[in-house]
């Protein structure tokens, strides 16, 4: 990306983790700015590189954030008008608060007044910064806390150990889904199929329950090297391997589990992925080819929350039909309400549907 300073044009390569496109309006800033001139210049499109102090520099960010939770919020006229209204809010949000951006020199060493130390954040995120380079700080900060979650961890009942996300990997803090996988009687030990593992978690369950082996696959690199990790740290790692592929590794198994997106929408980021997946897409990929991967006398575990049906963006009735149409019956399934904080806040935009929301694990075999 390129902008004027001092009088000459200077170049720098723009970085996002999450594939927003470079800014093309850019101007210098610094510790004079003020918050309504930071809002009015986002407002216009122009993006902020900031040369001060880097802790103004994150209160800058932080007022800017205030601005724009303040406005008024009209009532949606269904919760699917209300989820794409909250939805277009968080875009509009995420675009606004990354047009203030810093800068980072060789090395991930950020130029700053009282800058921390950043080398091991920006590696996990980025990878090697070798030449001048511009990063949003609203995507840095997400950085800074995916950090602190890598190596802070996240404790899992079921395994009596932590789960240590990387970034750009969804990390499990809703203990729900993890518990149903924990507690459904197993079809058999000798083999288990995670597609779309994620963080490893699902699959170290099931090793940590006794299933000789697991093969666990994503099509994110990110999560490979994340379940690869996880799988040494818990111990689990001659029973528990983790294969980059697109859904179903080779050959057949008799329990096949698999998580997938919970919610029918276009993803933002690379994190997003986790949470919304268009058209169901990796649903029905799951539900279509699972007959045909499964050994004779297995099972097909689909853990998935109902929170889209409440939300009016997918009804049971498509669900049961494309459980259907791909051949297969349910056997059992095994329900369990959500007990994140986000399901008892009143004040969230989409609280009446997490109330409600329900999280199932489906039993399938085929017919």
């Amino acid at each position: 990306m390129a902008w004027a300073e001092a009088g000459g044009s200077r170049t720098a390569r723009w970085l996002s983790a999450n594939g927003r496109p470079a800014p093309t309006r850019v101007e210098v800033v610094t510790d004079s700015l003020t918050a309504d001139d930071a809002n009015r210049m986002a407002s216009q499109g122009i993006a902020m590189l900031w040369h001060g102090d880097f802790h103004n520099a994150r209160q800058i960010l932080n007022a800017m954030d205030r601005r724009l939770g303040a406005g008024t919020k009209k009532a949606a006229g269904t919760p699917a008008d209300g989820f794409y209204r909250y939805r277009q809010s968080r875009s509009h949000r995420a675009r606004i608060l990354g047009l203030l951006l810093v800068p980072l020199d060789p090395g991930a060493v950020v130029p700053l007044r009282r800058a921390p130390d950043l080398r091991e954040t920006v590696a996990e995120a980025y990878g090697a910064i070798g030449e001048p380079s511009i990063v949003s700080l609203h995507e840095l900060v997400g950085a800074i806390g995916a950090h602190e979650w890598r190596r802070n961890g996240v404790y899992v009942g079921a395994l009596k150990g932590r789960i240590h996300p990387h970034y750009g990997t969804f990390f499990p803090t809703r203990s729900e889904y993890v518990d149903l996988v924990a507690a459904a009687a197993l079809p058999a030990d000798t083999l288990a199929f995670d597609v779309g593992t994620g963080t490893g978690v699902l699959a170290a369950v099931l090793a940590r329950r006794g299933v000789r082996r697991v093969v666990a696959t994503d099509n994110e690199p990110r999560a490979i090297a994340c379940a690869r990790e996880n799988f040494r740290n818990l111990g689990v790692q001659d029973r528990a391997e983790a294969v980059l592929t697109d859904m179903f590794p080779p050959g057949r198994a008799p329990l096949i589990v698999c998580n997938p997106p919970w919610i029918p929408a276009t993803p933002h980021s690379s994190l997003d992925s986790a949470v919304y997946d268009p058209g169901s897409r990796m649903l029905f990929r799951f539900l279509n080819g699972l007959a045909d991967h499964l050994e004779p006398g297995g099972e097909g575990w689909l853990v998935l929350s109902d929170l889209a049906e409440h939300l009016g963006l997918r009804s049971r009735n498509d669900l049961l039909s494309a459980i259907d149409s791909a051949g297969l019956t349910v056997l059992e399934r095994l329900d369990t309400k959500p007990t994140h904080p986000k399901a008892s806040d009143r004040s969230d935009p989409l609280f009446e549907a997490r109330a409600a929301e329900v999280t199932s694990l489906w039993r399938l075999v085929p017919r």
